[in-house]
């Protein structure tokens, strides 16, 4: 089965996370993604690190666990866009690519000839996608950004964590860099989008994602909660705001987590953990009453779930409908028989380090198929096959690596 994508090009400018993140679902996708790095650095991501992937001796290669984690199925190649002569061969590689890919500041490569208005020129069926921490236009548009910063200013962290007036109370990070990953998703949208649209206009597009716009657009229920609500949402630590009983519950030997998600679910909720009386109570009668009155329905949970281990409680959950589970650890996610049946973990043959484990893509479909076959490169690994592409001989392609274009 062909990938559904294996008939796209995509040139990747992209460094760190969200444009990368982007680029690898498209690679997984079957799109032929030309990573375009610094000679001799390469990403940021490469450095970030302890742990490093290891050689097949044990050792320290120079490929930190982001940089894996995050350039599966892509070619890689050294250049200096600095250079007139890196530009040029940017230029070239347009020629013949449906998808440009880029996260530099706003102005940066319009000032190297390299933006969608210069490109554009040379390809008129180009798709490029600028991804930044503010977007193109506005006040901030020229400012950096990090996920860490737009968790910040873009209302998660807000929303994220235990209630202050309790034991580790405040403002928390999502455990992921969870904005940058959703701005990789929207921008692999918005390119297949666009890539669609071309189908049908044979011209290219320009989109423009911003991570601040991605993050206000994830704030979803919570954001409705004040607009319909008047009211600021706060942290409620793992309570949902607006359906209960949905939380952490501690058992005599541990913490579940339980998700009752209508009125039908709490009835055989309550009769699974012998509270019948519940179900029948006015004060728990419908989903509304139970977040009005979570705090005298809270106790009896607490005391109930903590009389019994976890085992215990999951049996009795399992067998009345109630979705329930572990807290698992990152290792215990992939030991879970679910995870390991969908395969989600699988080693990828690597030049040097033998095997690389990889997170696969959570994407199935029934008549096509996801790439598998490339780990993630090395530092250069296919300049010569990119140049040689572009019809450079061995000579024309040393003497760029010995000027360090390459």
């Amino acid at each position: 089965m062909q990938p559904l994508l294996s008939n796209i090009k995509v040139l990747d400018l992209s460094r760190v996370l969200a444009g990368p993140w982007a680029s690898q679902i498209l690679a997984d996708l079957g799109a032929d993604v030309i990573k375009v790095e610094r000679p001799g650095r390469g990403d940021d991501t490469r450095s970030w690190g302890p742990p490093f992937l290891q050689d097949q001796a044990g050792q320290d290669t120079a490929d930190g666990a982001y940089f894996i984690a995050t350039n599966r199925g892509k070619r890689s190649i050294t250049l200096d866009l600095q250079t007139t002569e890196g530009q040029d061969i940017v230029k070239s590689l347009c020629q013949d690519v449906d998808v440009v890919l880029e996260n530099y500041k706003v102005g940066t490569l319009a000032r190297l000839g390299l933006d969608y208005a210069a490109l554009s020129k040379i390809n008129p069926r180009l798709v490029y996608c600028s991804v930044t921490g503010f977007g193109q236009t506005g006040p901030r548009a020229a400012e950096p950004a990090y996920d860490f910063l737009i968790q910040a200013m873009g209302g998660l962290m807000s929303v994220t964590g235990e209630r202050d007036e309790k034991p580790g109370g405040g403002p928390q990070k999502v455990g992921v860099p969870i904005v940058d990953l959703s701005t990789g998703v929207y921008a692999a949208l918005g390119i297949v989008a666009a890539l669609l649209r071309r189908t049908q206009t044979g011209q290219g597009e320009y989109v423009d994602v911003a991570m601040l716009d991605v993050q206000v657009g994830l704030l979803a229920n919570q954001a409705m909660n004040f607009l319909l609500g008047k009211r600021v949402p706060g942290r409620t630590g793992t309570a949902h705001p607006n359906i209960q009983p949905q939380r952490t519950f501690r058992c005599a030997d541990g913490d579940i987590v339980i998700v009752v998600g209508n009125d039908a679910q709490f009835v055989a909720f309550c009769g699974a953990i012998g509270q019948p009386a519940l179900a029948h109570d006015e004060r728990y009668a419908s989903n509304g009453k139970r977040v009005r009155n979570q705090g005298s329905l809270d106790p009896v949970l607490d005391a109930t779930f903590a009389s019994k281990p976890r085992a215990h409680w999951l049996e009795k959950l399992k067998q009345a409908g109630v979705p329930a589970g572990s807290i698992n650890s990152v290792p215990e996610v992939f030991d879970d028989p679910q995870v390991v049946h969908r395969a989600m973990l699988r080693h990828l043959p690597h030049p040097v380090a033998g095997a690389v484990p990889q997170v696969m893509s959570p994407l199935r479909f029934g008549g096509a198929a996801l790439r598998a076959d490339r780990a993630p490169p090395l530092l250069g690994e296919h300049t010569d096959e990119i140049l040689g592409g572009l019809g450079l001989d061995p000579g024309q392609i040393q003497a760029l690596r010995e000027r360090n274009i390459i």
